[in-house]
């Protein structure tokens, strides 16, 4: 049997390490988010996100726009959210409704406030290995992988997934830890012979139970950073976590695992950004 790897406990006590530091601050560390639109998912992770922030001693505010909002409006938030000294971390909850691109706001964001590394100029900056953010699922992924105390170097990462939010970036966190990184997608050939070699595994593609016990082997570390809800109304990852989890070394269940980091990661760029911008 693979030993579990708590994310919400590791999370729980990065989040409980942010609250004890924020208490002494002078200022309070503050996180504004914007959501466009109605979409409940969205709804449901500002709501989480802003939650956290507040237990962890941050201000944190949702400004709400309606679905039709135009590009002229957001980009003038986003200027006004920049320029506003009390405002240390900048969200913008994606995705957007269909008539507005992400790529035409992200650029607009201060890359100091921009706690989700989605600028191209921090993006720019994580490619080069000098950076202040990281994108905070990969970022999590990180540190989950650590808490292992598996030594990385030279180790062989297989990531299945190749988004903008998590595949690309990871490949270049896990990169800086000296592993060998292999990219998979839906275009790969043979992809279970690649994961097999795994020495770790992320499974990032938003495909249901995707990853079985012969796709691994006995030595793989299994992130799984999937949330699919079955028909049935159960929550699953991208991992078959009943069966994988008696032949991986290690694994991440599906929820409690990369979600509860995600945030936890999300608290800490927001901290380093009002350092920096009160430094």
């Amino acid at each position: 049997m693979g030993q579990i790897i708590n994310g919400k406990k590791i999370a729980d006590g990065i989040q409980e390490e942010i609250r004890a530091i924020t208490a002494k601050l002078p200022y309070k560390p503050r996180l504004d988010a914007i959501l466009v639109g109605n979409n409940p998912a969205s709804s449901v992770y500002v709501s989480m996100k802003q939650k956290a922030c507040i237990k962890a001693g941050f201000d944190s505010k949702i400004h709400m726009l309606p679905s039709k909002t135009t590009k002229k409006k957001l980009v003038q938030l986003i200027s006004k959210l920049n320029l506003d000294n009390k405002v240390h971390g900048i969200l913008l909850q994606l995705p957007l409704p269909s008539h507005l691109k992400a790529f035409d706001f992200l650029k607009h964001l201060s890359p100091l406030k921009d706690v989700d590394c989605l600028t191209p100029y921090n993006m720019g900056r994580l490619f080069s290995g000098y950076y202040d953010f990281a994108p905070c699922t990969p970022l999590g992924i990180i540190k989950l992988i650590k808490s292992t105390r598996i030594n990385l170097d030279g180790k062989h990462a297989v990531v299945v997934g190749r988004s903008l939010l998590v595949g690309k970036p990871l490949s270049l966190l896990l990169l800086e830890e000296n592993c060998t990184v292999t990219m998979c997608h839906s275009h790969t050939k043979n992809i279970f012979d690649l994961t097999k070699q795994a020495d770790i595994l992320v499974a990032a593609l938003g495909k249901p139970l995707y990853i079985s016990p012969h796709a691994i082997s006995k030595k793989t570390i299994i992130i799984d950073v999937g949330i699919n809800r079955l028909p049935n109304g159960l929550l699953v990852g991208d991992v078959d976590f009943k069966k994988v989890s008696k032949k991986a070394a290690w694994i991440t269940p599906v929820p409690g695992g990369v979600g509860p980091m995600t945030i936890a990661m999300l608290l800490q760029n927001t901290l380093l950004a009002a350092r920096i911008q009160n430094s």
